[in-house]
């Protein structure tokens, strides 16, 4: 692709959508998945692909992988829109751990960040129509001196959603919304309201029906408390903050039961009794999850208004340079971007965006 063409596109809606790739922390897998997910055929095959990120790193990854280069390199300022094929936006004038050097650093964490404001800014321009996230190290994010936590609430501040996203983990026959997320749970039990529940709830119904073509979904919701607190013996938050959101749920015309005991909703729900499950916090939504679909599981943020999707695992630095990353993941989250931005193409509803 030359760079006199490259950059250039009917107008939106016609051809393969335009997908934004985020490498993630350099020093992380980010480059080894992308680089083994795009390798394949198939997956270049659903799209158009910015990749932004650094162009040594992922040259490093597909030579540890023996996979041939499949992408032409631009500097990122260079790139506007793309009409075939992969590029890669080459932020190379940043500084970075080199290829294969695994550790957290202010230096990865400035780069990845500027990965996402350039996706984020193409975005913003109608120049891509979802962007797909690699890992970051929440680490090196604090020693860069950001503020977000992770990419959820990065991208909620910067599409002014004011709060009202939700992450929900699609992955082993499970669709799961949360509650809360990046939340020590201590601090959960000073923030947890009827209106927090009740978000997900919508929220999931809303993608379920939207972009899952489910006209009716049902919606199991989890319990705080162990065996959904047993009327009040093991702690209060059911009756009095759970079981009101649902009430409130059923008058919006949502079909949604509960509070389930969280050890066995998560079964009903591969059941087939069920098409989403909206989990109290993190790791309780996030173990069922990843034991059943850790290396194809995909993280959708519910609420944006573009789509974003992402991996569901972190940066594995101990892993780094050994040609040792599943790319599953980045490959389902690839697959679901693309599906999502089709399905916003054909029939426009309110957007869902796909790490944690």
């Amino acid at each position: 692709m030359n760079a006199k063409n490259n950059g250039h596109y009917e107008s939106n809606g016609q051809g393969p959508p335009r997908i934004g790739i985020c490498m993630g922390d350099p020093a992380g897998i980010g480059p080894e998945v992308v680089v083994k997910a795009l390798a394949d055929p198939a997956v270049r095959g659903l799209g158009r692909f910015i990749i932004y990120g650094f162009d040594e790193h992922l040259s490093y990854a597909a030579g540890r992988a023996e996979i041939n280069g499949f992408w032409y390199r631009m500097p990122h300022e260079q790139v506007d829109r793309i009409e075939r094929g992969v590029v890669v936006a080459d932020f190379d004038e940043l500084a970075a751990p080199g290829p294969g050097v695994r550790t957290h650093s202010a230096e990865g964490g400035i780069a990845s960040m500027q990965f996402l404001e350039g996706a984020i800014a193409a975005l913003h321009d109608d120049r891509l129509d979802a962007v797909v996230t690699a890992p970051i190290s929440k680490t090196s994010w604090k020693l860069a001196g950001y503020r977000f936590p992770g990419h959820t609430e990065l991208f909620a501040s910067a599409f002014d959603c004011r709060g009202r996203v939700t992450m929900c983990f699609i992955g082993g026959g499970l669709r799961v919304a949360l509650v809360s997320t990046h939340q020590s749970l201590f601090d959960l039990r000073n923030s947890f309201t009827i209106g927090r529940v009740f978000q997900p709830i919508d929220l999931m119904h809303d993608a379920l029906r939207d972009w899952f073509g489910i006209a009716e979904p049902r919606i199991a919701v989890a319990g705080l408390n162990p065996h959904a607190s047993e009327d009040g013996r093991f702690g209060d938050e059911e009756r009095r903050i759970i079981e009101p959101a649902i009430i409130m749920a059923r008058e919006a015309g949502i079909r949604v039961d509960g509070p389930f005991p969280a050890d066995t909703v998560f079964l009903d729900a591969l059941k087939g009794r069920c098409d989403g499950v909206v989990a109290m916090y993190h790791d309780q939504g996030l173990i069922p999850v990843k034991l059943l679909a850790f290396d194809s599981a995909v993280n959708v943020t519910l609420g944006l208004p573009v789509i974003r999707t992402s991996v569901d695992h972190g940066t594995a630095f101990d892993i780094v340079g050994q040609n040792r990353a599943n790319p599953g993941s980045m490959k389902s989250a690839i697959e679901l971007a693309a599906h999502l931005a089709r399905q916003r193409v054909q029939a426009p509803v309110a957007a869902v965006a796909v790490q944690d």
